[in-house]
């Protein structure tokens, strides 16, 4: 998270939303849909309420906003000061950092990175995960959402998206790795979000089909270890 990504998204906190909508227009849905997704997929993943939660580069509070509906205890970081005004307007509940020194330290039970990572450049990923590794408890999890390069339809939403101009995709397999060298341990990889809304019906197969590498999105998981 570097000082051109925070002027980046600076120049883009007051139209995110809308540019957002516009690029994932293909699946019909509104940009809500896909932060709501990843917020039941935790819960289903045994993430409890009650446990302190982190979304490390939040934006615009996007995935905060449907955090606070249903999360005790969230927290959000985003080093673009405008976006995080703008995640502070919409998330009144939620505390939202601008500067990695205000992030307590070993102090959350979960964090979470949704598509992050593809605009952080490949040479500071790595230290990016370590920051994230240090505001986690020991047994902290993590999730990491991020598009899948593998999916056709993914990649025509990302190269329609102007913020998206600089995305570098990470196969699922990156991330993987990533999350191991960083020092995070139980790395497990699933593919979600499969179906579009005119084929919703079909949607509560959608966990049954975690290990099909079709999905737009990945969510990798891990822990932090205790020792």
């Amino acid at each position: 998270m570097t000082d051109r990504n925070a002027a980046k998204f600076d120049a883009y906190a007051r139209d995110y939303q809308h540019l957002h909508a516009e690029s994932v227009a293909i699946a019909g849905e509104e940009t809500d849909y896909f932060a709501r997704y990843k917020v039941d997929c935790m819960l289903r993943a045994g993430v409890k309420p009650e446990q302190p939660t982190l979304d490390f580069g939040c934006g615009i509070g996007n995935t905060v906003v449907q955090l606070v509906e249903r999360f005790s205890h969230v927290h959000g970081y985003e080093p673009s000061k405008l976006s995080a005004e703008r995640a502070r307007e919409r998330a009144p509940k939620a505390a939202i950092y601008d500067e990695l020194s205000a992030i307590p330290k070993s102090s959350f039970s979960v964090a979470v990175l949704s598509c992050v990572l593809h605009h952080v450049s490949p040479a500071d990923r790595l230290g990016l995960m370590r920051q994230v590794l240090q505001a986690l408890e020991p047994g902290g999890r993590l999730f990491v959402f991020e598009h899948n390069p593998w999916n056709p339809l993914t990649r025509r939403a990302v190269s329609a998206c102007p913020f998206d101009d600089d995305a570098i995709l990470l196969s699922p397999f990156e991330v993987r790795r990533l999350l191991r060298e960083s020092g995070f341990g139980q790395v497990s990889l699933d593919y979600i979000v499969f179906f579009p809304k005119f084929l919703a019906f079909l949607r509560p197969l959608e966990p049954r089909l975690a290990r099909v590498p079709i999905g737009a999105q990945t969510m990798t998981q891990a822990v932090k270890p205790i020792a």
